[in-house]
């Protein structure tokens, strides 16, 4: 059966099996639609499918009476920030994120610069069939304009982040190993730390398209990585994922720093110079709310996804946001996750701490996670989450993203992925051997 799957996430699927050309254009012309005449900034994450899917999507595009910025390989946030500089009408980024080399995707932004709201994706859906025919005349057609300054831009508004000193970091001269699976990274991140004087020992920085390793930047994934940070004698290992939204760093002593421990310094780094709100999702670390509570401010969740993390944000007027994955929101640069923001919050972060990596993971509060990946059959995901908010009703429950459960010494969350067919379940314990055995005990449940 062919796999597609639509949601405020973007539309994701295999290529040539549920992501086909007519696919495609279906949803790009619905996009259109919804966003109307103007502007449309358009990027790729590098993967080797990216140019057949530009090109359909830029054609449409341009059948409907769009002009298109094309703005080459970049990440993500590299689209978002141009969405809004432009002042565009829409963005669309061509990238799966972590999925593999099969998968490819088409991510939709608002005017705003911003993943679409689920009101905005339903408005953009309903559109589906509304637009098919509707198409502009011979000489209402939209035109190409190529942009090649669209991430010397973005990159330029992230150096401009307040209490960033670029000449403090420039002089520690960091020695990083960086890899970036060969995807968006490679155009982006080794230019990025060689401007911030960086030693930057490039790991999986070919620009050929074809991920090498599963390109979702999990410690299991991470191996070859890890030994190589501890052969080159690196500082600091850098990893980002296809597009570079997700930020995930390794120690000195080629170990994980852990994707929670990501966001968590980026907090306790802008709290201490800006305090205001934080908006994490609910699969993120109990480590926020101490590291919040340390400065006498509020953390305020949101369900799972960057969207969703944005508009709590919006509502909340909070100065930092993320997620648990690596994800770091900074409105003053991009109001997105962005692998940029986030790697120059930590060399300050660094800069100011005067210690090792493995020293500043040691300072932030200890919690550690376990995720499973549960395949449920033929059960329906919603069902099976209602069963489970049946059983648990006495708890500290939370219902807004499928079901979290809080208790004294661990919470556990289970959600339907936004993009990968299963039931994800995400457990927080004091200790890892905890977390495990707690994980391994939910997903047994749930796998029976």
């Amino acid at each position: 059966m062919p796999t597609l799957m639509v949601s405020i996430s973007g539309i994701r699927g295999i290529i040539g099996d549920g992501l086909e050309p007519q696919t495609i254009v279906k949803y790009t012309n619905a996009y259109a639609e919804f966003c109307g005449k103007g502007k449309i900034v358009l990027g790729s994450d590098g993967r080797i499918s990216g140019e057949m899917v530009k090109n359909i999507v830029k054609g449409t595009l341009i059948a409907k009476g769009n002009d298109v910025i094309d703005i080459g390989i970049c990440p993500t946030p590299t689209v978002l920030f141009n969405v809004k500089k432009q002042k565009a009408v829409g963005g669309i980024q061509i990238s799966a994120s972590h999925n593999p080399n099969e998968w490819n995707a088409l991510k939709l932004l608002n005017k705003n610069g911003e993943f679409m709201s689920p009101e905005e994706n339903q408005a953009m859906l309903s559109k589906l069939d509304s637009a098919q025919n509707n198409f502009a005349k011979w000489n209402e057609l939209g035109k190409v304009i190529e942009y090649e300054k669209g991430l010397d831009d973005h990159i330029d508004a992230v150096l401009q982040i307040p209490y960033i000193e670029i000449n403090k970091i420039r002089k520690r001269k960091f020695k990083v190993l960086l890899d970036c699976v060969n995807g968006a990274g490679a155009y982006s991140m080794t230019k990025f730390l060689k401007i911030l004087g960086c030693e930057v020992i490039e790991m999986n920085c070919d620009k050929n398209g074809i991920f090498p390793r599963l390109p979702e930047p999990i410690p299991e994934n991470l191996k070859s990585t890890m030994k190589a940070v501890k052969k080159y004698n690196a500082e600091i290992g850098i990893v980002v994922d296809p597009d570079v939204d997700r930020l995930v760093l390794i120690t000195e002593k080629g170990e994980p720093f852990s994707e929670e421990n990501t966001i968590a310094q980026a907090v306790k780094f802008w709290l201490s110079k800006k305090k205001g709100n934080v908006v994490v999702n609910l699969s993120t670390t109990r480590a926020i709310d101490d590291i919040a509570n340390s400065y006498k401010c509020k953390v305020f969740r949101s369900p799972v996804g960057e969207a969703n993390v944005v508009k709590k944000m919006k509502e909340v007027k909070a100065v930092i946001g993320g997620e648990g994955s690596g994800g770091v929101i900074l409105p003053k640069a991009v109001f997105g996750r962005d692998a940029l923001t986030g790697t120059i919050l930590l060399l300050q972060h660094l800069v100011e701490f005067g210690g090792s990596m493995s020293q500043l993971k040691n300072s932030l509060p200890q919690y550690f996670i376990s995720k499973k990946k549960i395949e449920i059959g033929k059960r329906n995901p919603d069902q099976v989450i209602n069963s489970l908010i049946k059983e648990y009703k006495n708890q500290k429950i939370n219902t807004d993203d499928g079901l979290r459960i809080d208790f004294d010494d661990h919470w556990v969350h289970f959600r339907k992925s936004n993009t990968e067919p299963i039931l994800r379940c995400i457990v927080e314990a004091k200790s890892l051997s905890s977390a495990n055995q707690l994980a391994e005990k939910y997903f047994n449940e749930l796998s029976n």
